[in-house]
């Protein structure tokens, strides 16, 4: 057995946490979703290495993480029974910055430079880790790996050394503890059920792997019928709870997915209880795999044009909740679709909720796009009452694609539609083009505040003497 070490980290380390401690993250919460991702891949790589050496299991295949709190000793413990680490690589990952073996076991990552911290190591152990000390004043991880008799223990307050040293541990897997900081008014309190659920639900709700909890509840105890003892005292029990719904619903196939599912999925997302006019679901595949649930709300938000309002989709990366309004993810034209996309390959800067700029992104938000304008042309084409009430809805803002989106301003175009002086109805261009005379040469158009006087208006008379339809706009 060895003995007790003290290490120091890298430089780079102390400078990586007074960021994290000051400006990296606006959210403290977010370290229990970095821990919580770091439990999600520590079981994602036992289960991949499990497919050739089962033996690995341990007769425990029973996958989840644990969250435990301790109030007088105010801490906050996330475990996972997934792969574990050694000695030298919780060194490797934890006292360095620059490696991480779950890239390793996906990856060779021949093509980087391990001397530079590369984005993509961002939430596995060696950086989101560090997060912990936003909120601990001393943070202590036991972790054995499924092969090993010996376990160990690191220790750190966050003060530009650690302590390692070999352990016992029962099971195989990681334990991260964090002692609290106390709390201070306005604060956050993760001793608290309901801050911890609240964390869960809003970051890693869709993590495959059950979330794990012990709650305590108050009940009256039962006779044989199952009836309420009169008189009797509640009793205090505990049982254990899953605080995740693992249903990423946009992770199955569509034939997976029942209506009710995805109503049910617009609400949560939304908190709009009217149906979506339409649902688009997209499992990409190839070059550029990911998987995106979009809808088109039925009826326009109150904030739609409001310019302080962010807008946009949320981005999660291998189901782990990332960013509400990416903003790179969709034009501000379509500033009304809700949705969801999730990707395993994007990359991200050294502080998740900036996203990195790179070519997968634009790939993905180019993709997106040509979807939904592709939807819409259908919906007009097969559904034109459909058609109708998402223009009426969100046909000004589509418009405003007219002027930024030069790349898609031909089917923009096909999608715009006009009244005219021909009759009540909306007209498509290409209708109206159906439409004009073989001496029409030009589309003639009439611009004002409403259509009645547009309609009224003595510079129709010559045109309409010609039998030239006119388009007459109002906004």
């Amino acid at each position: 057995m060895m003995t007790k070490e003290t290490r120091q980290f890298q430089t780079e380390i102390q400078k990586l946490l007074d960021l994290m401690i000051n400006s990296l993250y606006s959210h403290k919460e977010i370290f229990l979703r970095e821990l919580i991702s770091n439990a999600s891949d520590a079981l994602d790589t036992l289960r991949f290495k499990a497919q050739t050496d089962q033996s690995l299991l341990e007769d425990n295949n029973d996958f989840k993480i644990r969250i435990d709190v301790d109030p007088e000793a105010r801490t906050i413990s996330v475990s996972d029974n997934g792969i574990g680490m050694t000695r030298d690589e919780v060194v490797e990952h934890i006292g360095t910055i620059a490696k991480s073996g779950t890239s390793k076991l996906l990856e060779a990552m021949t093509s980087k430079d391990s001397k530079e911290l590369a984005p993509e190591l961002i939430g596995q152990f060696g950086v989101g880790f560090y997060s912990c000390f936003m909120v601990a004043e001393r943070v202590v991880l036991t972790t054995r790996t499924a092969d090993a008799k010996g376990a160990t223990r690191w220790e750190s307050a966050g003060d530009g050394s650690y302590t390692i040293e070999d352990c016992d541990r029962a099971e195989r897997g990681t334990t991260v503890t964090l002692y609290l900081r106390k709390v201070e008014d306005g604060d956050q309190d993760f001793l608290k059920e309901w801050e911890i659920r609240s964390t869960v639900k809003k970051y890693s709700d869709f993590v495959t792997y059950p979330i794990c909890m012990d709650i305590e509840r108050e009940e009256v105890p039962t006779d044989k019928d199952g009836k309420p003892i009169e008189g009797a005292e509640p009793v205090k029990k505990v049982t254990e709870e899953i605080l995740n719904s693992m249903k990423p619903v946009w992770n199955k196939r569509k034939s997976e997915v029942t209506e009710d599912e995805y109503k049910e999925f617009y609400r949560h997302l939304s908190h709009d209880w009217t149906d979506p006019l339409e649902t688009i679901h997209i499992n990409a595949e190839g070059k550029t795999e990911y998987n995106a649930l979009m809808y088109i709300p039925s009826q326009a938000g109150m904030d739609l044009f409001m310019p302080e309002k962010k807008s946009g989709m949320q981005l999660y990366v291998k189901r782990i909740f990332i960013m509400d309004n990416c903003e790179e993810l969709m034009p501000t034209y379509l500033r009304f679709i809700k949705g969801v996309v999730d990707s395993a390959d994007l990359s991200l800067n050294v502080s998740r909720e900036i996203l990195q700029h790179d070519r997968l992104m634009a790939m993905i938000r180019k993709n997106l796009v040509k979807k939904v304008l592709g939807n819409l042309k259908e919906m007009l084409e097969k559904d034109r009452e459909k058609y109708l009430k998402f223009w009426q809805a969100f046909g000004p803002v589509l418009k405003e694609g007219i002027h930024y989106d030069f790349e898609n301003q031909d089917v923009l175009k096909e999608l715009l539609l006009f009244s005219s002086t021909r009759d009540a109805d909306l007209t498509t261009l290409k209708d109206y083009c159906s439409r004009m005379p073989e001496d029409q040469k030009e589309i003639y158009y009439i611009t004002g505040s409403s259509r009645e006087m547009l309609a009224n208006s003595p510079h129709l008379e010559a045109l309409k003497n010609k039998g030239y339809e006119v388009l007459l706009m109002t906004d």
